[in-house]
This record gives C-alpha cells, structure tokens and sequence, in this order.
C-alpha cells in the first residue's frame, strides 16, 4: 500500500525510509516461523502482561480502596491516573535512555523497578502514599512500551510488524484480563492489600522469564543523549501530521477505555447489579476480547485498510457504550466485549502504523505516542469518574462517545489528507 494511498508521510525529518522491495535478501530480521521469532514474541508478550497488570493493579479495586480510606470515586480513581500520568510524563525520557543504552537494557531496569515498587504498594498507609507509590510504579514502566516498539521495528521485518505489536498489546489485554480478574477474587477473600501483592509477585516471575528470553537485538545503533538531538528529533515526528493524527487517536481511544473500566466496578456493585467483588474480576475476562483483535490487527489492515480498520474499531467501540446504557447484566457484558475489541483494534493499528512511519528516532516516535495514549488514559479516568459522580453510568458513556467521535473525525482528516495527496502527486511528476 502506497504513502499516497494511506495517507503516511514518506519523511520524518529529512530521511526517506527504505522500500520494502529494496531490503536485501540476506536480511536478517526476525520472521514469523524463523528463529528466534517465537521467543521474542513469548518474552514481549510477558513484558506486555507485567506492564498491564501492574499499571492497572488498583482499578478493580477501587470500591475497596474508596471504602477503605472513605474517599469517593473520583478521589480513588487517582491510584490509576497517577500511575498512567507517571507513565506518560517518563516515557520520552526513558526512550532517549534507550537510544543509548539499548532497547533490552531499559525494558529490563523498569520492570525490575516496577515490580520492586508493586511489591511496596500493599503497605501503603493512606490514600497519599499509594497514590505516590503508584505515580513512581508507572513511571518506571515508562522504559517498556516506547522501547518494546523500537525494539520490534529494528528486529522485525517490515511485513511481520503490525503482527509483532499486535502480540505485544495483546499481551497488554492479558495482562489487564488477569490482574483485575486475581485481584478480584483474592480481594473477596483477603483484602485489597493481598490481592496487589499477588500482583506484584505475579509480575516478578514475568520479569525474569522476559529477560531470560528476549533475544539480543542485533540492529541496534545507539544514538546521542544530548538534549538538542532529543529535541530535534521530537520536533520532526510532531511537524509529521500523519504522527500526529495517530498520537491523538491513540490518545482518545484510551481516554474511552481508561474511563470505562475504571467506573464498570462502581457501576456493577450499586442497583440493579449488586455483583461481589469477585463476579466484578470475573467480569474483565472480557480483555480475551482484546486479546484476539489486536493479535488480528494486521490481517485488519490487510482487508480494510488502516483507515478502514481505525473506522470499523470505533464504530465497535461506539456500538459497545451505547449497549452498556442497557439496565440488562448481558447487554453490559455484550457492550464491554464490543468496547475492548474496538479499543485494542484501534490501538494496534495505530502503534503499528506509527513504528512504520518513522524511520529515524522510533524510540521517540513511539514514546511521544505512548505520552499520548497514556495521557489519555489518566484524563479518562479522572473525567469518566467525575462524569459518574455527577451523572451516573450516562455521564461516563457520554465521555466515551465524544472520544470516538474525535477518533473519528481525525480518520476522515487523514482520507482527505490522502486525497489531496494523490492529486498532488501527477502534478510534481510533471
């Protein structure tokens, strides 16, 4: 698929990136069946779990934690923003530390700090403290997601990219399906202090084992840690609009997501639910959704195109809050699945669209779009709670739906984008 018919810039900064047609034969990057392939998918895979798990230990439990430290929705919602905030304030600097000192060596310190951190917030004694704990937790996992990108897009072939990141965030959804689901249920029985400390240890195993297992990178080139060069390659990725339009899109998807699942459990503990905390875990079994759709995201793109997919995720998505409306236990259920396979859709797609548009800083690149769909996970949160406590369940939807609204709007900007493109394109022939 052609720059002109997608709509993707062919220049970040001043470089061209390099056909596909032209990569030698000998290429030696990982390949779906080739070697090493599998064990670098299975330890990012892990690396995605822990990040998840970790990141979102708190949000099934914050009836619990509301209860706890008598604070309302919007005052608890904060163990979740902080953490994403953190995430989305560190993770620039963490991909420059990358460029430097490598993609497997900084994903490998931040979740070992991560983990040490996760392994503190069970002492935590008030409602300050874990809020803080939480703010330094996501600000250590700031190392992976930008530098897991990179990663990929220097060891993976080009045709095999969208599917290796769509691995990586479907790790991400099992991650959030299995932290919420054990929080759930050990927090029935012991607390919510014991079940983020299940989570904690959880995630060290996931630590080791990734390490264990990521291959060395083999097309690694450090970069330079001087600000000016940092600097200069951010503001090239952000002259790029095709960069920007996917930053925001990454930014509003999550906004619809990090408010959702952040509110679900208030909504199904009050009339006409009442579920137990444990039924209320059980009930992020939904992520498996997520799991399979953004694993597909690039068989998606194939069909549909990229902006064909990002129009059929938000419409899911769409689909999927206005079903949540219903007072009917299924239909909620139904409308959850439909937001979470549209939400993770959406995200590989345009990860993956932004590890292939840049061709110089992707560590960066990147980062600078994982800034913006955590950004937009710590404004969902905190608004789809303030939405809640003044309007119910409605207010949260309501909040939902102008995001794909935005989501939507932003694709249709990037058709015509393209079509002027293309027009363009004879005339400078000429």
């Amino acid at each position: 698929m052609s720059p002109a018919s997608t709509g993707a810039s062919t220049t970040v900064g001043a470089t061209s990136p390099v056909p596909v047609a032209a990569l030698p034969d000998n290429d030696s990057r990982l390949t779906p069946g080739g070697p090493g392939y599998r064990r670098m998918s299975f330890a990012l895979f892990l690396a995605g779990v822990a990040t998840f798990a970790l990141l979102y230990s708190t949000q099934a439990l914050l009836p619990l934690i509301s209860g706890e430290f008598g604070v309302a929705a919007s005052e608890a919602s904060w163990t979740v923003a902080a953490a994403t905030g953190g995430l989305a304030l560190f993770v620039l600097p963490m991909s420059a530390l990358s460029e430097r000192f490598g993609r497997r060596t900084v994903m490998t310190a931040s979740l070992a700090v991560a983990v040490a951190v996760g392994l503190l917030v069970p002492f935590a004694p008030s409602l300050g403290v874990l809020v803080v704990l939480r703010a330094v937790q996501g600000a250590a996992l700031a190392g992976l997601p930008a530098s897991a990108q990179a990663y990929l897009a220097e060891e993976v072939r080009p045709k095999a990219l969208v599917t290796a990141i769509g691995l990586f965030v479907a790790g991400n959804s099992v991650g959030g399906m299995s932290g919420r689901l054990i929080t759930g249920w050990v927090a029935q029985e012991w607390g919510w202090r014991v079940s983020v400390g299940v989570i904690g240890v959880i995630a060290v195993g996931c630590a080791i084992a990734f390490r264990l297992l990521l291959p060395a990178p083999r097309h690694f080139k450090a970069g330079s840690l001087r600000p000016r060069v940092l600097l200069d390659t951010v503001r090239d990725h952000l002259a790029n609009p095709l960069l920007r339009r996917l930053y925001a899109i990454g930014a509003l998807f999550m906004t619809v997501f990090g408010g959702v699942y952040t509110v679900i459990g208030y909504r199904l503990t009050e009339a006409p639910f009442g579920l137990p905390q444990g039924v209320i875990g059980s009930v992020f079994l939904v992520y498996l959704v997520g799991t399979v759709s953004a694993s597909t995201a690039g068989r998606l793109v194939g069909r549909l195109g990229r902006r064909g997919a990002l129009y059929l995720a938000g419409g899911t998505t769409a689909a999927g809050l206005l079903l949540s409306l219903a007072p009917s236990l299924p239909l909620v259920l139904l409308g959850l699945v439909l937001i979470t396979a549209g939400f993770f859709a959406g995200h590989a797609v345009a990860s993956s669209a932004v590890s292939k548009t840049a061709t110089e800083g992707r560590a960066q690149a990147s980062a600078l779009y994982q800034s913006m769909y955590y950004i937009g996970s710590s404004v969902g949160s905190t608004v789809g709670a303030t939405a809640f406590h003044a309007d119910g369940w409605g207010g949260t939807v309501g909040v939902g739906l102008l995001a794909v609204l935005g989501v939507v709007t932003i694709t249709v900007a990037g058709s015509r984008a393209a079509r002027v493109a293309a027009r363009q394109e004879p005339v400078a022939a000429h």
